[in-house]
């Protein structure tokens, strides 16, 4: 695998899917011109922006625009009623593997262990960006709190215990791809995450509604995508797209993606999922 995802993020036993798909319900008529979902009628419904190479490099990026996309997904259904936005965490992801590890792995699986074991929010984990150095994944690596150490220059997880936390599940999750799915997607459900191809040019990124033509283009990084816009001056269609770099990166951590061009193939692989509070009880596979 290059890069640090899987070029298709597909799943052995199929999507969960038991309800109505957006695009059966909006038409390309129905739905706004722009929609971005950091300001829906006054409202910033993202969690914070993270980076994945902080503090040494991970190939996480499978986990973090998945995690981004779904926790943003909590804050719209809460309609930010939390004490502060929900922010949920990618290292409990790497520790259980739930998809992968710091070399890469396929954002689908996030959203299937959301379904089946549920996420914990980011303050249960720091981020350290490795691999967990042992074969299994305890209680006590998906979320913890440590007391003072009894030895403070050689601390030790035994001054730690794991601790309970609120469970954020994702219910119905499918494959999505094509601009008319994904603008009703985002439409109705918010934020996405979507694998794209990275250049070196767009590692370069500094600002702008980016195209580039790439030959072959092959997927390798994940993303999420958190609207769409239009721009009246070169009268171009673009995705609002969010990377895990940091905020000093692109436009405080986002980017303009050309919509419907040479988009370093934004429109050909993304994931979604409908967030709960509740266990899913049953599921219903389709290939």
């Amino acid at each position: 695998m290059g890069g640090c995802r899987v070029e298709s993020a597909v799943l052995e036993d199929g999507d969960v899917i038991t309800r109505p798909q957006p695009w059966e319900i909006y038409s390309q008529e129905d739905l706004p011109a722009n929609v971005d979902w950091r300001n829906m009628n006054g409202k910033n419904y993202l969690s914070w922006s993270k980076n994945q190479h902080i503090p040494q490099y991970c190939g996480s990026c499978w986990a973090q625009g998945s995690t981004s996309a779904i926790a943003d997904r909590f804050n719209i259904l809460t309609d930010l009623k939390t004490n502060a936005p929900v922010g949920l965490n990618a290292q409990a992801i790497v520790n259980c593997q739930a998809g992968g590890s710091c070399n890469g792995g396929n954002p689908a699986m996030v959203y299937r262990y959301a379904h089946t074991h549920g996420l914990v929010h980011s303050s249960c984990e720091q981020y350290v960006a490795q691999n967990l150095m042992k074969d299994t994944c305890e209680d006590i690596d998906i979320c913890r709190d440590c007391a003072p150490p009894a030895d403070h220059e050689n601390p030790t997880l035994d001054d730690c215990k794991a601790v309970d936390a609120q469970k954020y599940y994702i219910a119905d999750h499918y494959k999505l791809k094509g601009s008319d799915k994904m603008k009703a997607e985002l439409f109705a459900n918010g934020p996405i995450s979507c694998g794209i191809h990275v250049s070196d040019n767009f590692v370069a990124y500094t600002g702008g509604i980016y195209e580039e033509y790439i030959r072959f283009p092959r997927i390798n990084h994940e993303i999420s995508v958190v609207g769409y816009g239009h721009d009246e001056e070169s009268g171009k269609d673009y995705w609002i797209g969010r990377n895990s770099w940091g905020t000093y990166w692109g436009e405080w951590g986002f980017f303009r993606m050309i919509m419907n061009g040479d988009g370093l193939n934004i429109e050909s692989d993304c994931v979604a999922g409908v967030p709960t509070f509740d266990k899913p009880n049953a599921t219903q596979f389709f290939q």
